[in-house]
């Protein structure tokens, strides 16, 4: 059966540790491995905004040997002008994978259904699963094993970062704190997967309104843009209820003192996180911003040997 990458919980605990040390490999060594060679066409579509995403999409691409085929879905009209499964059924046809930045995780689950190629989420409204694959090799690099690392996730966790944190992290068997104001913690059904996960793996995951709370003697403190693609019209009102959760020097300093610091970026300095932290000595943001291209190259091969 055709493996995907729709959301973290799509690969196993061990999976997991597989891929991540794949992607190490694939930092040490990038053109050592060319599972694409061919080369294979990696069908790429982004619905939204995208730097970080498409720049290690195709460079990862063509390091792996393949050829990134930049499809344009306001061209294509996907879902519009035709469905997603027809669309799924033509690209499917075209290239050995599918890599989709888009708004609805139904659509990206249907574009796995009828495609029958690997299919990866390169981030929906739901789910950001190969920011987190970066996020835990970044952290990996920085501190050894996962397991057993304290992670505290400051802001606004009702969101893809929220949800795909409290996954990966208890895969890892890490211990997930959402320090969040009440009502945006990520999502019900989400939290009590993770949950059973962390059970499995010896992690956990916890909520609180207290970012202090949330932050003490954190081994990685993480945030996100509290206006996320599409909340623009709430802005000043999501600033003012977010404002507490300020990833601060202040606050950094309940953290343990070796704690780093993770942000996927685009940052707003003076908002959501400290010019002073962003651009501090703690911050791993530029680690974690290449490290998408290494662990993206490693999902696409692990994906494609099981295709």
């Amino acid at each position: 059966m055709t493996r995907h990458f729709l959301r973290d919980d799509d690969l196993t605990p061990a999976e997991q540790a597989e891929v991540l040390a794949l992607a190490a490999a694939m930092k040490q060594d990038p053109f050592a491995a060319k599972p694409l060679a061919g080369p294979v066409t990696v069908a790429t579509i982004y619905d939204k905004p995208t730097l970080r995403t498409q720049a290690s999409f195709s460079s990862g691409i063509a390091e792996l040997g393949g050829h990134s085929m930049l499809v344009d879905g306001r061209l294509a009209g996907i879902g519009e002008r035709e469905s997603v499964a027809d669309v799924a059924r033509v690209l499917g046809r075209q290239a050995g994978e599918i890599v989709w930045r888009t708004f609805a995780q139904a659509d990206l689950e249907a574009m796995a259904a009828h495609s029958g190629v690997p299919v990866v989420n390169a981030l929906t409204d739901e789910f950001h699963p190969c920011q987190l694959l970066a996020d835990l090799q970044t952290l990996a690099e920085h501190k050894g094993s996962l397991a057993g690392l304290t992670a505290a996730f400051l802001g606004d966790a009702a969101c893809n970062m929220g949800n795909s944190w409290a996954l990966a992290g208890a895969l890892a068997g890490m211990h997930v704190r959402f320090g969040a104001p009440e009502g945006y913690a990520p999502d019900a059904d989400v939290l009590v997967r993770a949950k059973e996960i962390a059970e499995e793996t010896g992690g956990s995951v916890s909520v609180t309104p207290d970012p202090v709370t949330a932050a003490a003697d954190a081994d990685v403190l993480i945030t996100d843009t509290w206006v996320s693609m599409g909340k623009e019209s709430e802005k000043e009102a999501r600033i003012a209820v977010f404002s507490p959760y300020a990833l601060t020097t202040e606050l950094l300093g309940h953290a343990d003192p070796d704690a780093v610091v993770l942000h996927c970026l685009p940052a707003y300095r003076g908002k959501e996180i400290e010019a002073e932290v962003l651009d501090g000595p703690r911050s791993l943001v530029w680690d974690e911003a290449e490290n998408r291209r290494h662990a993206q190259k490693a999902i696409l091969a692990f994906l494609w040997e099981r295709r």
